[in-house]
């Protein structure tokens, strides 16, 4: 990482810590901490215990951190968490018509529903972040921290990679997805939901959410108003990449631009953070000719 960023060699430092679930594993590090952004958490399909591998890692994470902030000799004056859509959506029912998915609304998932065996992954997954993101707002409460706190909650989040990913198969899920379209998967992946950002935007919204003063104790969602199928990401990298016309399927509706059955805010976070939204097609341009390079 300081490698590929020789310019701010000197400003970056890194720590290694055995298990981030574990609460004491960060106090050590937080001298001259003034302000923490908190975005690990387990997210993989293939689990045989939803509970023990992806809610319990995912809420003990948040409260090992926390917990070292609220330290009474730490400096941390803020917290910003990425949460995710996951946690605001509600997939049991159908939005009425004009319907607009806000920060003030949560998925009515149960935390017996999300543990149960017979949930699948992604169930497990929409638990873990609505209940590890309610442990933070109640962990803020219940201690009256120092620090205040603010959440995030993106959708799909696709975009260039800025870490050394060693091979294709290495990608994480989101972008994997997008790939697979180039690489000429059929049929193409399902769109569970329509809302995205692109990683770099998603980026930018942390850091004027730790920088905003009037962010504080604000929930946020980072989405772009543009909706996004995989049919139009098809579209976009045939268009876009002389081989890809050699690739990618033409088993689906092509020249069908993306519409959705109900909106996401994602205005709040243009109007209060300052945030502008790429356009889907840059982001599929970008991420596509640099996975490209990397498969050849």
């Amino acid at each position: 990482m300081k490698a590929a960023r020789p310019q701010y060699a000197s400003k970056l430092d890194f720590v290694a810590v055995k298990d981030f679930t574990q609460i004491g594993v960060f106090d050590s590090v937080m001298d001259g901490i003034d302000a923490v952004i908190h975005v690990a958490s387990p997210f993989f399909y293939d689990t045989t215990n939803n509970e023990q591998e992806l809610i319990i890692p995912a809420i003990n994470g948040v409260k090992s951190i926390l917990s070292a902030s609220a330290k009474p000799e730490s400096k941390v004056q803020r917290l910003v968490m990425t949460s995710s859509f996951a946690s605001v959506i509600d997939l049991t029912s159908t939005p009425e018509p004009g319907f607009t998915y806000t920060a003030a609304d949560w998925n009515p998932l149960t935390y017996e529903e999300a543990i149960d065996p017979k949930s699948d992954s992604v169930t497990a997954y929409r638990g873990s972040k609505k209940f590890a993101e309610l442990a933070a707002w109640e962990f803020v409460k219940e201690h009256n921290t120092k620090f205040d706190l603010v959440t995030l909650c993106p959708p799909m989040v696709f975009g260039p990679v800025v870490h050394p990913v060693p091979t294709v198969e290495q990608l994480n899920e989101s972008n994997m997805m997008l790939w697979s379209v180039a690489a000429g998967a059929d049929p193409l992946p399902g769109t569970r939901v329509p809302g995205w950002i692109d990683a770099r935007d998603l980026a930018e919204v942390h850091v004027q959410a730790l920088l905003t003063p009037e962010a504080g104790g604000k929930r946020f969602v980072a989405a772009s108003p543009e909706p996004f199928s995989y049919g139009y990401a098809a579209d976009i990298i045939r268009d876009g990449f002389e081989w890809a016309k050699e690739t990618v399927t033409t088993n689906y509706k092509m020249g069908e631009k993306p519409s959705a059955s109900y909106g996401i805010d994602g205005e709040t976070v243009a109007r209060e953070l300052g945030v502008k939204y790429r356009p889907f097609k840059e982001t599929v341009v970008d991420l596509v000719g640099q996975i490209r390079e990397l498969a050849a």
